[in-house]
């Protein structure tokens, strides 16, 4: 089936959805995108993204196309048009098109493009059998809190785990973790204490990472917000990853090295459950 994309206002099959070769996401990756998790034709942890994707645009001067209202009827109605149950919408505003030059244009019209992927979300695969990862040095640019179109690095590196065996890398920078290629890295102690990142602008500032965080607060758990070590992390109790589609998916070998007894861990589960009974509850 066809897909009916969104673009700067109008409903178009996919295959007539075109954006300019002067658009400036095109030449020079200045754009940014967000994801958001479809679960029964309702969307996951919504507000949230919303919330990140302002700040985002705040970040690189590029206004929003349309109100906070009409944004989310758009993500309403394209669930709608595309009879998506289960999946994702990838939301992505660039700065728009003008002739080419590193200067940003003061007229140009924002860009703004929606589309959608069916895909399992609550029942991943993965989550049953885990991931495993290989550690690749972060050669990214200093800004990563900002959720640019900036992923030809992370693709490599993502390339390069599966050349190597695995399912996903890890970026290393200075020794410590920062993230995933696509998501938040988290080791738990053989404590069943929680650590993961801080925030900073060495890492994204996950949606998924914060409502993981404030369910483990709530059901008992300490957690550390610190960096912590390729060491560390292979001498975990259990180490995992958060995402917008992936949830709370177990990591059950870095680099070889085994984590744990090789299977997804019980806290993570356990953290897979609180979020998706919560948010399944909240979707909107």
């Amino acid at each position: 089936m066809t897909r009916t994309v969104y673009l700067n206002g109008a409903w178009l099959p996919e295959t007539e959805a075109k954006v300019s070769v002067f658009d400036r996401g095109f030449l020079f990756a200045d754009a940014i995108y967000e994801v958001t998790a479809v679960i029964g034709g309702k969307l996951i942890d919504y507000y949230g993204h919303a919330a990140r994707l302002q700040r985002s645009l705040s970040e690189l001067g590029i206004a929003c196309p349309l109100s906070e209202e009409a944004l989310l009827d758009v993500h309403r109605d394209i669930v709608l048009r595309n009879h998506l149950d289960e999946g994702l919408i990838y939301l992505q505003i660039s700065r728009g098109a003008d002739d080419r030059d590193f200067a940003y244009p003061v007229k140009a019209e924002p860009t703004l493009v929606l589309f959608t992927q069916a895909k399992p979300v609550l029942n991943n695969p993965r989550s049953q059998t885990g991931l495993s990862i290989a550690t690749v040095p972060d050669w990214r640019w200093e800004r990563r809190d900002i959720k640019t179109v900036q992923l030809l690095y992370p693709s490599m590196a993502k390339m390069e785990a599966i050349r190597r065996g695995a399912d996903d890398a890890w970026l290393v920078e200075d020794g410590f973790i920062t993230e995933g290629s696509a998501a938040t890295a988290h080791i738990v102690k053989a404590d069943g204490t929680l650590v993961t990142r801080g925030l900073s602008n060495a890492l994204l500032h996950g949606i998924t990472r914060a409502s993981i965080i404030d369910l483990a607060r709530g059901a008992g758990m300490t957690v550390e917000e610190r960096p912590f070590s390729v060491e560390e992390a292979q001498e975990a109790a259990e180490a995992f990853i958060t995402s917008a589609t992936n949830f709370a998916t177990s990591v059950i070998k870095i680099d070889d090295v085994v984590i744990g007894d090789g299977k997804p861990g019980p806290i993570a589960g356990k953290l897979r459950r609180l979020y998706s009974e919560t948010r399944l509850a909240s979707a909107i």
